[in-house]
C-alpha cells in the first residue's frame, strides 16, 4: 500500500465521520464505495476492513457523547441484544453465498432508498405527526436484520435503524449514541468472525489492516467532532441529514449496481 493510498484513506474517514456521527451512522456506509471504487480493496475484504474502520473509529463519538450523558437508557443495549447475532450470521452468509459487491450494491439501494425519501419528506413537514414508537420485540427484531446486513456488508446498522426509529418518533438524541453504541460492538464481534473464517477459508476474506487502521483514524477524530456538533443542530435538521444521507447513498449504489 502506497503513502497516497493511506492518506487518501485517512482523510475520507475523518470526513465522513465529521458528517454522519450527529445522525448515528458510523461512516462504513459511506467509506465502502470509497475502498471498492477508489481504494480498490477486494471483496470480500472490503467488509472485514470497514468493520475494522468502525472497531477503531466507534470510540471518538461514543467518549464524546457519554461525556454529555446520551449513553444512558436500555436502546443501546437492546440494539446489541439483536444486531450481535446479526453479524455472525450476516459474515457466514457473506462468506459463502454472495461474495459480489453488486448483489450489494442493488439490495443495499433498495433498502436505502425508500428509507431516505421517507425521513426526508417527514423532515421537511414537521407538523407531520410521528407514527407510534416500535415495541421493544420489533426494535429487537429490527436489530437482528440490520445486524445480519451489517456482517454481509459491513456497514454497521445505523444507516438503517436510524432512519426507521426516527420515522417512528424517537429523538434523534437517543438514537445516535445508541446506533454508535450497538455499531462498535457489533463490528468487533463481525472482524473477529470474519478472522476465524480467514483461518480456514481460502480467498481474500481478512482485513486490510494498516488501511482499515487508517480510515478508522481519521473516523475517531472525525467522529468526536461530529458527535461535539450535533447538540448544536435541532432535531428536525438531523432527520433530514440523516434522509439526505440515505437517500445519496441508495442513488450511488444503485447507479454503481447497474453499471
Amino acid at each position: 500500500m502506497t503513502w497516497q493510498t493511506g492518506l487518501t484513506g485517512f482523510v475520507a474517514g475523518l470526513l465522513i465521520s465529521v458528517s454522519t456521527a450527529p445522525v448515528g451512522v458510523s461512516g462504513a456506509v459511506f467509506l465502502l464505495p470509497v475502498q471498492l471504487s477508489v481504494l480498490h480493496v477486494p471483496s470480500p475484504a472490503v467488509t472485514p476492513t470497514n468493520l475494522l474502520f468502525n472497531v477503531v473509529s466507534g470510540p471518538g463519538a461514543l467518549a464524546r457523547y457519554r461525556r454529555n450523558g446520551q449513553l444512558t437508557g436500555s436502546l443501546a443495549r437492546l440494539l446489541i441484544a439483536g444486531t450481535v447475532p446479526g453479524v455472525i450470521l450476516g459474515a457466514l452468509i457473506r462468506v459463502f453465498a454472495i461474495p459480489g459487491p453488486r448483489v450489494f450494491r442493488l439490495v443495499a439501494a433498495a433498502v436505502l432508498l425508500p428509507l431516505g425519501l421517507w425521513l426526508g419528506a417527514r423532515a421537511l413537514r414537521p407538523g407531520t405527526p410521528d407514527r407510534p414508537p416500535l415495541s421493544r420485540r420489533a426494535v429487537l427484531g429490527l436489530s437482528v436484520i440490520t445486524g445480519t446486513v451489517g456482517g454481509i456488508y459491513g456497514i454497521g446498522g445505523g444507516s438503517i435503524l436510524g432512519p426507521v426509529l426516527a420515522g417512528r418518533g424517537t429523538p434523534m438524541t437517543r438514537i445516535a449514541p445508541a446506533a454508535l453504541a450497538a455499531t462498535f460492538v457489533t463490528s468487533i464481534v463481525g472482524a473477529g468472525t470474519y478472522g476465524i473464517l480467514a483461518l480456514t477459508t481460502t480467498g481474500d476474506i481478512a482485513p486490510h489492516w494498516t488501511l482499515g487502521l487508517l480510515c478508522g483514524a481519521g473516523g475517531l477524530i472525525g467522529g468526536h467532532l461530529g458527535a461535539r456538533l450535533q447538540p448544536h443542530l435541532p432535531e428536525n435538521a438531523l432527520r433530514l441529514l440523516l434522509g439526505t444521507l440515505a437517500t445519496a447513498l441508495a442513488v450511488l449504489y444503485l447507479i454503481q449496481g447497474l453499471a
